[in-house]
C-alpha cells in the first residue's frame, strides 16, 4: 500500500473512528485519498483476519463499515474545506465473497449533491477490478447542534503525517 499516486490528496482521519481512527485499538486504521481528477475517494486496504466472518472471508458488517465510510467521504472530494456528513441510508449488494488478507480498493463518488443531502455510491474491488461489494447511500449535513457536540473532537481531525 506504499505506492500511492502523488496526485492523490490524503483525507483527514480522526482519533477514535472505527474505520479511520488512528488511536482506536480495535479499529481498521484505513487511510483515504481524494483523486480529484476522477472525482473519487479511494482507500487501498487489506482486511485482516480478525474481521472475518467465515474463514478467509470478510464479515459483512466490517464490509458495511468500510462502504459507509468511503461513500460518506466522497462528499469531500474537490472541496476546499473538509465537512462532516452523516449517513441517512445505506444499501449494500454483496456480489462476491470478499477475501481477508488480500489487497482491495474501496472507491466512493458523488452521484448527486443538493444543499444538505447527497446521493453517493461506492464499490469494493479486488486488485483485478472485480467488484465484491456495491453501495448506494444518502448522506446529510448534520445540524449545527450536532456539529457543536462534535467540537471537542474537531482538533483530532487531520491528515496523518507519514
Amino acid at each position: 500500500m506504499d505506492d500511492i499516486p502523488s496526485t492523490w490528496k490524503p483525507q483527514p482521519t480522526s482519533r477514535m473512528c472505527f474505520v479511520c481512527g488512528r488511536q482506536n485499538p480495535q479499529g481498521m486504521h484505513l487511510r483515504f485519498y481524494s483523486d480529484e481528477a476522477a472525482g473519487q475517494v479511494i482507500a487501498p486496504l487489506i482486511i485482516p483476519e480478525v474481521y472475518q466472518g467465515y474463514p478467509g472471508m470478510a464479515h459483512g458488517g466490517a464490509l458495511a463499515a468500510i462502504m459507509d465510510e468511503v461513500t460518506g467521504r466522497a462528499i469531500n472530494v474537490g472541496q476546499v474545506e473538509e465537512t462532516f456528513w452523516v449517513t441517512a441510508k445505506l444499501e449494500l449488494r454483496y456480489r462476491l465473497p470478499t477475501p481477508t488478507e488480500t489487497p482491495l480498493t474501496a472507491v466512493g463518488w458523488v452521484v448527486e449533491r443538493r444543499s444538505r443531502v447527497a446521493e453517493v455510491a461506492g464499490e469494493l474491488r479486488l486488485a483485478d477490478g472485480t467488484v465484491t461489494v456495491e453501495a448506494k447511500a444518502v448522506v446529510v449535513a448534520p445540524t449545527e447542534e450536532t456539529l457543536e457536540k462534535w467540537g471537542a473532537e474537531r482538533h483530532f481531525w487531520r491528515v496523518e503525517q507519514e
